[in-house]
């Protein structure tokens, strides 16, 4: 677990075809979750929760989902997009041992959550800063991490009985992998491929 975290940063992948389906032993399970509710948070809101998904039924329904919202997006690409798509393994729902699921509550620390009165989304800013806590820490675990994006929030609302105003920002697989790709996925299969570093670096002015 002594990983470095610049080499957990670098091995870190989004995780689709490699899950074994083995348990997660529950004090790792804990040791992940406690490194993500660790986050910094703006007004130390901690407006996420973690719902922890294991019943295969509805992994199924939401497995369902997906595939549904896979071919509605398919439909969009021009052929030659759409055949390099179809080649790319999108979730890991069914194989991975359990899911996670990240939610949002805006309401967490109202009416005057300090530092968000002028950005509306820091909130959501500190979601996110939870998932990367989780995922490094999944990573250095040697545990997988798939984050599932094709789905629509009311679906998985309504999936989860998820309260009204309580937004689902990340449905994500973990588990025991076999192995983690050295490239990531979508570089394999050459949808995109990555910016160089010295592209994205501005200095005082864009």
């Amino acid at each position: 677990m002594n990983a470095d975290i610049y080499d957990v940063i670098h091995r870190r992948r989004d995780v689709r075809a490699q899950f074994t389906g083995a348990p997660i032993p529950e004090d790792v399970l804990h040791r992940i979750l406690t490194a993500a509710h660790a986050a910094p948070s703006v007004g130390l809101s901690q407006p996420w929760d973690f719902i922890i998904v294991s019943d295969p039924a509805v992994r199924r329904a939401f497995y369902d989902h997906v595939q549904y919202e896979r071919a509605a997006f398919a439909a969009t690409l021009s052929t030659a997009a759409a055949g390099r798509f179809a080649r790319i393994k999108i979730d890991g729902v069914l194989e991975s041992s359990l899911s996670i699921v990240v939610t949002y509550d805006p309401e967490r620390g109202s009416p005057a959550v300090l530092g968000r009165h002028a950005i509306a989304d820091a909130g959501l800013y500190s979601v996110c800063l939870a998932i990367q806590n989780l995922w490094l820490a999944a990573t250095a675990e040697k545990l997988g991490v798939g984050w599932v994006s094709f789905y629509r929030e009311p679906h998985l609302r309504q999936l989860l009985s998820i309260p009204p105003g309580i937004r689902p920002v990340a449905w994500l697989c973990l588990g025991p992998v076999t192995h983690l790709e050295a490239i990531p996925d979508l570089e394999r299969h050459g949808w995109r491929h990555r910016r160089p570093l010295d592209t994205a670096i501005h200095r005082d002015r864009w």
